[in-house]
């Protein structure tokens, strides 16, 4: 996996904070929870995609499309909150917490089994 510099990790991480806070506080109609919440799921997803994985490794592939479909919904899920927040299109009900529900599922699953398989692929590297 690509590496992240100082800055993109701090992006990274304000992204994750802001994304927390925003989902967190959103139920409670605060306007600003919205701007909040697509800032730091447009920041936090857009670092995930600078990661990119070069290896040959075909579970880490597949576990690295899962989690780029995981941040595609963490970003779909603003757009929900959007129609929602603004009365506009056809998710106006609570439909942004499915949308985050299965993003979060994805995010979580692969952040434990992507440095897993790394980590078994450099042991297996090393023995060679």
């Amino acid at each position: 996996m690509r590496r992240l510099n100082k800055i993109q990790n701090f992006v990274f991480m304000a992204g994750a904070v802001l994304l927390l806070a925003g989902a967190a506080v959103y139920p409670t109609d605060w306007l600003y929870a919205f701007y909040m919440y697509a800032v730091g799921a447009c920041a936090f997803a857009g670092m995930q995609l600078w990661a990119a994985y070069d290896g040959d490794n075909l579970v880490v592939r597949r576990l690295r499309r899962q989690q780029i479909f995981g941040a595609v919904l963490l970003v779909c899920t603003a757009v929900c909150m959007a129609m929602r927040t603004f009365d506009f299109g056809f998710a106006r009900g609570h439909e942004w917490m499915v949308c985050l529900a299965v993003a979060c599922v994805l995010e979580l699953y692969t952040a434990f089994r992507i440095p897993a398989e790394l980590e078994k692929e450099n042991r297996s590297k090393k023995r060679q």
